[in-house]
């Protein structure tokens, strides 16, 4: 399965306010069709549960050292601990992540922070094309508000640009194996 860098996708919630954004990127990945209709919560399952290990590793260096600074880790919301009750409605928590908007085939997570808000768009896309394969894009928005974000994305984004396509990969897998 290919991984592309992709252009922000017009479909996406996040589109209407990509202008304001600092940051903006979206990679793609087709899921083999044979008539497939993935459930947005299944999909969010999937995204929870698909992160390379060596992203987790960094992202608890992340925790440590931003906890310093009194931003936010994840660690003041308890994870859902459930697969059964994980629905990912809008407000729900999950660790870091608010979602902040659902539909049929996108789910946003994301959350507000002193020194940045950032989005992640889960864009499910069936028949793109016209083929019978259907896609699956995974975008990011970053806005900054001050120094701090700047400076802690600084460091962020080349490791983001390696995790976020290893994850779309291994969501792909879980999908297509169920």
């Amino acid at each position: 399965m290919k991984i592309k860098k992709i252009e922000f996708p017009a479909k996406s919630i996040l589109s209407q306010g990509k202008e304001k954004f600092d940051y903006v990127d979206s990679f793609a990945g087709g899921l083999v069709g044979n008539g497939q209709n993935f459930d947005m919560t299944q999909v969010g399952k999937a995204f929870f549960t698909s992160g390379p290990k060596w992203g987790s590793k960094m992202f608890a260096f992340r925790n440590k050292v931003v906890g310093l600074f009194g931003l936010k880790t994840g660690v003041e919301t308890e994870p859902i601990k459930e697969a059964d009750n994980f629905t990912l409605e809008i407000g729900d928590r999950v660790g870091i992540f608010k979602v902040f908007n659902k539909t049929n085939n996108e789910i946003v997570i994301g959350e507000d922070d002193k020194h940045l808000d950032f989005r992640v768009s889960l864009l499910f896309d069936k028949n793109q094309g016209g083929q019978d394969e259907n896609s699956l894009t995974i975008s990011t928005t970053v806005k900054f508000h001050n120094w701090l974000g700047v400076l802690y994305f600084l460091p962020v984004r080349p490791f983001h640009k390696l995790i976020v396509p290893a994850m779309l990969k291994n969501i792909i897998g879980k999908l297509e194996n169920g």
